[in-house]
């Protein structure tokens, strides 16, 4: 009896889990990506000499990567390896304040007690206020589909329910913030957080004060090949579960049945219909609503609320080696409000951008040829709506080299021998984000964040939703945990189940 039928559209990392869960599930999985390779954002760039990981450049909760081998039965070190960070990020001040967030907590408390107007024991206050966040949050709003009655019927959830006050959802982060630490430059460095799912810490919940926790409680990590080894080991994986990749192959449209009940029928890609059980999207929810279900109604309230910020990001190969400079590295503005309030309200960069350096050379080798480094180097912008980029992206080049020279005293511009840029308009041209938004919708008010669409199709049967724009979020651990939720929420009909019964591994 032949397998029932998955299709993915879509190879990002949610995609790729997807197609490993369904796999496990017995499947035979097909994945349609538009692109020439697999990993959407979680992609590389390489020239002869330099490689650069494109997207994401922390890694956090891996567990979420070993949970797929060991879903599939696999010994996760076959595949992937990775070593935790014994120094999360360097921070460096227009004052001249350095700091350096060591992963030992009570050394970078110190450092900040020793340096700052701020204490150890505010440090201390504050991460366990993090902590809290999670412990409430994480098993209810961001491990389970927050759209369906049996999510609110557990026990867990009635304990998170009385406790949503401890969230902090009432207040701003940056206000929550100033009220832990008396040093704004700590508060600063801590309201930095919203923009890992590209918020404005000004007017998104202190819910997102969560985020510190991942990193500071569980690590930060470094994949020993790069972060688009999380991609290639994954692909590897899918590949030997069974699962084919089709690439160049964009998908035309959604199909589904036109019955009293909607049900999936399949995809059109090159004019043929190509049928399945099952189509999990991983394509932005806009472009999976705009251009793949046809003549079906769109959640315009849901599609309409503001998207997240953007990224304009220089690849510099540079020549020469910057000791002062570690993997991660925050080179903050001085204003860091009138940074905000011009990429949200005035829809520009600002003159005086943050900027976030990423060295993959420091750690590995390869990267980069020998008495060379590998800058990844990115500001945070507002989505595209229209901005002569152009000019935009040769001001904000001048901007951070002369930022680069007045913080680490020292000339840029002409160590850099290659040089590849990536802004808001190929970032959609390349990873179909509306807007080139690299998290879909912003989390710029209460409630936002845990509004996201849903992991699933409330009208059309078997039709599901995985990746950054949907719920619970962006970034690799919540793209991961979309694929996990939509896993433990199939609705497969009971024809379908006895079909897979037989092949489940």
């Amino acid at each position: 009896m032949p397998k029932p039928k998955a299709i993915i559209i879509g190879a990002g990392i949610a995609g790729i889990a997807s197609a490993i869960r369904m796999a496990t599930k017995g499947f035979d999985v097909d994945i349609f990506e538009s692109n020439a390779f697999p990993g959407g954002k979680l992609a590389q760039i390489k020239s002869e000499v330099f490689r650069f990981d494109a997207g994401p450049s922390l890694f956090t909760m891996p567990k979420y990567v070993d949970e797929l081998f060991e879903l599939a039965g696999k010994n996760p070190i076959d595949y992937f390896k990775y070593e935790r960070l014994e120094e999360i990020c360097r921070y460096f001040y227009e004052d001249g304040l350095k700091l350096t967030a060591s992963a030992d907590l009570n050394k970078f408390a110190d450092e900040i007690e020793a340096k700052t107007n701020s204490t150890a024991k505010e440090v201390s206050a504050y991460l366990k206020k993090s902590e809290t966040i999670y412990e409430v949050t994480h098993k209810v709003f961001l491990e389970r589909t927050l759209h369906k009655i049996k999510s609110y019927i557990h026990w867990d959830t009635l304990k998170s329910v009385l406790k949503f006050g401890q969230i902090d959802a009432f207040r701003t982060q940056s206000k929550a913030n100033s009220s832990f630490f008396k040093d704004e430059r700590i508060a600063q460095l801590f309201n930095r957080y919203a923009t890992y799912n590209g918020s404005n810490p000004y007017q998104a919940p202190a819910t997102l004060n969560v985020i510190p926790h991942f990193e500071y409680h569980f690590g930060a990590f470094l994949p020993t090949e790069g972060m688009y080894s999380i991609t290639t080991s994954l692909v590897k994986l899918a590949e030997d579960l069974g699962v084919k990749f089709h690439y160049n192959k964009p998908v035309d449209e959604i199909k589904y049945s036109a019955e009293s009940k909607l049900k999936i029928e399949g995809i059109i890609c090159d004019e043929e219909l190509i049928k399945a059980d099952v189509v999990i999207s991983n394509l932005d929810i806009w472009f999976t609503y705009k251009n793949l279900l046809k003549n079906f109604p769109a959640p315009k309230r849901l599609l309409q609320q503001e998207r997240s910020s953007s990224a304009l990001i220089f690849y510099w190969g540079i020549k020469g080696i910057h000791p002062e400079l570690g993997l991660h590295n925050i080179l903050f503005a001085e204003d860091y409000k009138a940074e905000f309030d011009s990429i949200w309200k005035e829809k520009t960069i600002y003159k005086d951008p943050t900027v976030y350096i990423n060295i993959s050379s420091k750690h590995i080798k390869n990267d980069a040829p020998e008495n060379c480094e590998n800058w990844f180097v990115m500001i945070n912008v507002p989505s595209n709506s229209g901005q002569n980029w152009d000019i935009l992206i040769a001001e904000a080049r001048q901007n951070i080299l002369n930022k680069m020279e007045r913080i680490l005293k020292k000339e840029i511009a002409s160590s850099i021998i290659f040089e590849q840029i990536l802004d808001p308009r190929s970032i959609e041209a390349k990873t179909s984000s509306y807007q080139g938004a690299l998290y879909g919708n912003s989390s710029n008010n209460q409630f936002a964040a845990f509004l996201r669409h849903p992991n699933f199709s409330s009208k059309i049967e078997n039709l599901y939703f995985c990746g950054g724009s949907v719920h619970p979020g962006g970034g690799i651990p919540l793209a991961l945990l979309s694929a996990k939720i939509i896993d433990e929420n199939l609705n497969i009909p009971k024809s379908i189940k006895d079909t897979f019964a037989n092949h489940h591994i």
